[in-house]
């Protein structure tokens, strides 16, 4: 794996690529979510670079070795899906997209935004809700009034920073509460409206299997350097899209589409007393299908690389 660099404006991205420049196959772009980097797709680089196809992993702007851009409106959708875009000029025009977490709906957007570029799209953890006149952010106070949501947390600039950065395993107890073994092992116990982040997360003694010690410091060189700002600020930046949703609203996925994701991921229970994946599919024209890998939770692109990749490479070879 080598690392280029595209400039979208006056931002320069960081992208991870493997597999060979000149593979006929069209090119696959993957795009990770919070709080993670490209790298969060290595296993999927490895996959499809061996199968003779090129495959690529941005670090998405505000991470790792991509620029970060101070302000809440350098993150919104528009901003991050031009990135993408900006990225399928430097592979050849026209790609297929994988997304996970802030990744998904990234990658959905890009698909509605710049359907000439966008051939096929893979959502993990997250299925397409096409952009309504609804403000998510709004909708979630009104579901969580009285209660803790990460997101309205996260509103505050400075709040959420100085909780990660002021404990050293901030990102330990982030992915390992969220995995299918921390789900297993949590206490469901609900947190008041104001509660941390990082209460009620457990350190596990040791990183989960899938998550080598190697990796983590990884991901902990990467935020220590760069900081949660960024990364915080696409939480941030949902108020702006929803005042720009205009051209957007209402709008389906034209191209073929499959949604994976882990039996055990919360995303899956956002909204109180609802699946969020029984319909996965019901804004896009073309669904191939939803996988969900029994066990996993929300990190399943590195839970559980081997269905993933299995389940990615049928949709693939579909195309």
């Amino acid at each position: 794996m080598e690392r280029f660099v595209v400039r979208n404006g006056d931002v320069a991205l960081s992208v991870l690529n493997a597999g060979p420049a000149d593979a006929a196959a069209l090119p696959i772009l993957c795009v990770h979510g919070w709080p993670e980097l490209a790298w969060s797709w290595r296993h999927q680089l490895a996959h499809f670079a061996a199968a003779g196809r090129r495959i690529a992993a941005l670090d998405v702007r505000g991470y790792g070795e991509s620029d970060k851009p101070a302000a809440v409106e350098a993150y919104t959708m528009a901003a991050l899906t031009s990135d993408v875009a900006a990225i399928i000029d430097a592979l050849g025009g026209r790609a297929i997209l994988f997304g996970h977490d802030w990744g998904a709906p990234i990658v959905w957007q890009t698909a509605v935004r710049y359907p000439d570029k966008v051939a096929a799209v893979a959502g993990l953890s997250v299925p397409y809700t096409p952009t309504s006149d609804t403000s998510f952010i709004a909708l979630i106070r009104t579901l969580y009034e009285g209660r803790f949501f990460y997101q309205l947390y996260f509103q505050t600039p400075g709040v959420a920073e100085a909780e990660f950065a002021g404990d050293p395993d901030t990102l330990l107890k982030v992915y390992y509460g969220i995995s299918g073994e921390g789900m297993r092992a949590a206490a469901s116990a609900a947190k008041g409206p104001d509660s941390d982040f990082l209460t009620g997360l457990v350190k596990p003694d040791t990183p989960p299997g899938w998550l080598s010690a190697e990796d983590l410091a990884i991901y902990n060189a990467a935020f220590a350097k760069g900081g949660w700002t960024g990364p915080l600020n696409r939480y941030r930046a949902q108020e702006l899209d929803h005042e720009a949703r205009a051209g957007v609203v209402g709008k389906h996925v034209i191209q073929p589409a499959a949604f994976i994701a882990g039996t055990l991921d919360p995303v899956r229970r956002f909204i109180p007393g609802h699946d969020g994946y029984a319909d996965a599919g019901r804004a896009c024209d073309d669904f191939r299908g939803t996988t969900l890998i029994e066990g996993a939770g929300h990190w399943v692109q590195q839970e559980a690389p081997e269905a993933v990749n299995a389940a990615l490479g049928q949709f693939v070879d579909g195309l």
